[in-house]
């Protein structure tokens, strides 16, 4: 049998090492809009999700142009089976192999992916997912490190007002909790998706049976908030987390009885 050899790999020039004439460094150049699988670890173990993913690093003055197939091949190393899954901390080490292989003074990494925590029904005890929309972040150069972790909570909120001055019923409405925290060491989506549910008139679940559906909506209404009650419930517990070095918080009700949505926001350090 004829066995056709390879062609022989030619030397190619390297136009993006070239020099640049008019020395200029540039902030940040790479991709973004890329979808890819990646493993996302956090205190529940490793799940596999679809991140639309940015990868930038700054380009030096004296170099035309970054090599941005090496900004994908960061990734795909991370999808392979018995890669280290990413997470705040493994974030850090994906940064220094990132400015390590791109000869980069500082690089930057962005994830947006949905999150999917099991939850139990209340009463009933069903499993079902509900799915939240998280972010990582991180970012090096020569000041060090830096990551943010950030997740919107869909939650219920029911209206104070309305149970104070009705005879009977109050109005409810879908609201989101959006949390961001720089964090001082490793902390997990798990963590801020409980506050902000914790913070609600009640938190949502992906099956309700009628006794389920029952003491959702009794839960709610024994626990009214307006979208000021909760920005400042979940400031107050970022402010006593020692793992949270700055934070910003933010909640949109969705109204029900209004063609307009109430919001709040409240930030530290960020």
């Amino acid at each position: 049998m004829n066995r056709t050899e390879p062609p022989a790999l030619l030397p190619m020039p390297d136009v993006q090492s070239a020099p640049d004439h008019r020395e200029i460094p540039i902030d940040q150049v790479g991709i973004r809009g890329l979808r890819y699988p990646l493993p996302i670890v956090d205190r529940d173990g490793v799940q596999t999700t679809i991140a639309e993913c940015g990868v930038f690093v700054a380009l030096p003055a004296d170099r035309k142009g970054t090599h941005m197939s090496r900004l994908v091949a960061l990734l795909e190393e991370r999808a392979q089976p018995g890669a280290t899954p990413i997470g705040v901390a493994s974030l850090h080490e994906v940064l220094e192999a990132l400015i390590a292989r791109l000869d980069a003074p500082a690089g930057r990494v962005k994830l947006a992916f949905p999150f999917f925590v099991r939850k139990i029904a209340p009463v009933s005890g069903v499993a079902s997912l509900l799915d939240y929309e998280a972010r990582l972040e991180g970012e090096i150069d020569e000041r060090g490190f830096r990551a943010l972790v950030s997740v919107a909570v869909p939650v219920t909120s029911l209206c104070p007002s309305s149970k104070e001055i009705s005879e009977y019923g109050a109005h409810n409405h879908r609201s989101v909790v959006t949390i961001t925290v720089r964090p001082r060491r490793e902390l997990f989506i798990t963590d801020l998706v409980r506050v902000a549910e914790e913070e609600a008139s009640s938190e949502l679940y992906g099956i309700l049976k009628r006794v389920d559906e029952k003491w959702v909506t009794e839960r709610a209404y024994d626990n009214p908030r307006f979208v000021e009650d909760l920005v400042r419930g979940v400031a107050s517990r970022l402010q006593d987390d020692q793992r949270v070095a700055a934070f910003a918080v933010d909640a949109e009700n969705f109204e029900s009885i209004h063609n307009h949505s109430a919001w709040a926001r409240i930030a530290r350090g960020l």
